[in-house]
């Protein structure tokens, strides 16, 4: 069984630091430290772990932000989990905590960035949870050391999850809203193979760069997403 908690004291903090290194391969100073957590817990973000009696196998924590406006929402930096216990639903848990943590608290937002190129996670981010992406940042964190990353700069699109949102709320029940799309923005499906061959990687990155950012600009938004053989495709239309 494996249980979610919120995390409360050192020595979990510590845990989350460790697990850092060896999901992502991070150098020391790309590394988020135990006093940044500290802070974070005491500022009125969230940390959650997943363990697996005593281990801890996952983690995610979100950040609290404020925008122009009266409304707080959440900004959910991180989720990481080990490599053996990835595709057993662990990652939804942890989001579907931090959902029922905010609400609790009338937080009605949270957001996170990803990498488009991580078309798993575009899929689990839209088509699982409902979340919408109406931003692209090129290059958001700069260059790390991590190998996940591949050497390429980090682009990132930066999802919106409007938790109690008849979207989200159609969605987590596992019911698809349809998608009207009018524009699609493609990524070969082994784009990770990609990522570690040369210059290609970069080439797409560029180039579908420059396709997000155009159609945000027209007011359209990302809601959908279909995997395919060949392609993972990201669905976009018009968001009012």
């Amino acid at each position: 069984m494996i249980e979610i908690r919120q995390l409360r004291d050192l020595s979990q903090f510590a845990g989350v630091v460790e697990l850092q290194k060896v999901i992502w391969g991070f150098d020391a100073i790309d590394l988020l430290p135990m006093r940044f957590l500290v802070v974070l817990d005491k500022v009125g973000g969230h940390i959650f772990g997943a363990y697996d009696g005593k281990r801890l196998i996952a983690f995610c924590f979100a950040i609290p932000g404020v925008k122009p406006g009266p409304t707080p929402y959440l900004h959910s930096h991180m989720l990481g989990v080990l490599v053996g216990y990835r595709n057993r639903g662990i990652g939804r848990r942890l989001k579907l905590r931090q959902r029922e943590e905010a609400l609790a608290r009338g937080i009605g937002l949270i957001e996170w960035t990803f990498d488009p190129l991580e078309l798993k996670n575009g899929f689990f981010n839209l088509e699982r949870l409902g979340a919408i992406v109406r931003r692209y940042a090129e290059n958001q964190y700069g260059l790390t050391a991590s190998p996940l990353h591949g050497g390429l700069p980090t682009d990132r699109c930066t999802a919106e999850w409007w938790l109690d949102s008849p979207r989200v709320k159609q969605i987590l029940a596992g019911e698809r809203p349809p998608v009207h799309a009018v524009e699609r923005i493609s990524y070969p499906a082994a784009i990770g193979f990609i990522r570690k061959r040369g210059t290609r990687a970069r080439e797409i990155q560029k180039a579908n760069a420059a396709l997000f950012q155009d159609a945000f600009a027209r007011g359209l938004a990302v809601t959908g997403f279909e995997r395919g053989p060949a392609e993972g495709t990201y669905l976009l239309e018009l968001w009012q």
